[in-house]
């Protein structure tokens, strides 16, 4: 849920568009009338300030159901934190749409915060198909779809030019140039995202994925991690730190600490989301120019990435839901996801933007990252996910720092994922 690139400029675009879309009556009920007026959208932190602006073009049409934006912390874990005690509250909850992570569907759904939602409204069958996997919930449609993503590995260009090298597809490629070509530019080789939170458990399940392994399976009910796979795959992760070839340092890194060590020439290979591709490209930045991305490679070829983004959903409590409806399509409408991707940096889910030339001339990772979203898997999925995923930062994390072995990891985690599992 990364927010990037500053935003302020499109703002009469937008209006226009808006109000092209309000005339056109797509959603227009006015048997509805008594249950819109003003709504109040929760989200994790902007961090570029993109998503004010988008908000005052629909403010402006529709002064009787004007958006209050509610900034959380961008830490994930504490945007869900803060999301569940207010939903807790029932009648006395402040938020009327959500704005949540994608692997937040089933756990929101399970415990009553969110509402069903009519598919009919959305024109879901212009997504990318693998998003509106993660708005489901035991077979309704319980949010969607607002942005995507997939992790890319993002790496110095210049610096594999020059040794003749070219960027890595497999495990045993990265590590051999992160153990002998890094070092001799003076750069840290391979970082993701290590510290013992969200983004730990993106890493953790993308190495298990990308090795042919799983976590859960049937909707949390079935433990699958005990393999050969999820071993090798935090195998991989744990080597990188025992052999230095993954710098200790990167184990207190989030989204924003990997993006600036490789921002400022750190590093020769990160794993990051597609905003750190845009934002370490931006004019001023010390490698523009210099840095290109390709898929997470796996053990003999490209590997898998965890299905990342976020969900729009109304809460159980919202005071107006047709007009939480009307925003979510508004959010989700083509010409607003456009501006989505040129002022946030953030991945649409219409299918149609990925194949714009336009589009894909300022960014020209959208064909890479088109290709990782169709193969992307999602996290596991759980009514109980906050605590599935706690078990997965804290194990991995072990293994990383040396303190087990990924062989006793994986049994510890096989054994703490299964007694969530029975509860």
């Amino acid at each position: 849920m990364r927010w990037m690139h500053a935003a302020g400029r499109g703002l009469l675009v937008l209006a226009v568009v808006l109000t092209g879309y309000v005339a056109s009556g797509a959603h227009a009920d006015d048997g509805a009338a008594g249950r819109r007026g003003p709504l109040t959208l929760a989200t994790a932190g902007d961090l570029t300030g993109y998503l004010g602006p988008l908000l005052q073009g629909w403010n402006r049409a529709h002064p009787g159901e004007r958006v209050t934006l509610v900034e959380l912390p961008d830490s994930a874990d504490e945007t869900r934190a803060q999301m569940a005690t207010d939903l807790r509250a029932g009648d006395r909850s402040r938020f009327d749409v959500l704005n949540i992570d994608v692997n937040w569907t089933s756990e929101f759904a399970a415990a009553g915060w969110i509402r069903p939602l009519p598919p009919d409204r959305f024109p879901l069958k212009t997504f990318l198909p693998p998003v509106v996997d993660t708005a489901t919930y035991d077979g309704q449609l319980y949010a969607v779809p607002y942005v995507t993503n997939a992790g890319l590995l993002l790496y110095r260009k210049d610096v594999l030019a020059e040794e003749g090298v070219p960027p890595p597809r497999t495990w045993a490629e990265l590590e051999r140039a992160a153990k002998t070509i890094a070092p001799k530019h003076g750069l840290d080789g391979y970082a993701g995202q290590f510290l013992p939170y969200e983004g730990l458990t993106v890493n953790a399940a993308e190495a298990v994925y990308s090795a042919g392994g799983t976590i859960l399976g049937d909707e949390g009910e079935r433990v699958t991690v005990n393999s050969a796979a999820a071993r090798e795959g935090i195998g991989f992760l744990a080597r990188g730190v025992r052999e230095g070839w993954i710098p200790k340092t990167a184990l207190t890194y989030k989204e924003e600490e990997s993006k600036q060590a490789f921002q400022d020439g750190r590093l020769l290979f990160l794993r990051n989301w597609p905003y750190a591709y845009a934002v370490a490209s931006a004019k001023g930045s010390p490698v523009a120019g210099r840095i290109g991305a390709v898929p997470l490679p796996g053990p003999d070829g490209p590997g898998t990435s965890v299905l990342g983004g976020s969900n729009l959903a109304v809460s159980a409590h919202a005071r107006h839901p047709d007009s939480a409806a009307r925003l979510i399509a508004y959010l989700t409408s083509e010409p607003v996801q456009r501006q989505v991707l040129t002022h946030g940096a953030l991945p649409p889910v219409r299918a149609a933007l990925y194949e714009d030339p336009e589009l894909v001339r300022e960014f020209p990772y959208l064909p890479t990252l088109r290709a990782g979203v169709l193969a992307a898997a999602p996290r596991p999925k759980s009514p109980r996910y906050d605590q599935v995923s706690l078990v997965v930062q804290a194990v991995v994390h072990d293994a990383m720092t040396g303190r087990e072995t990924p062989e006793a990891a994986v049994r510890r985690l096989a054994r703490e994922l299964d007694a969530i599992a029975r509860r």
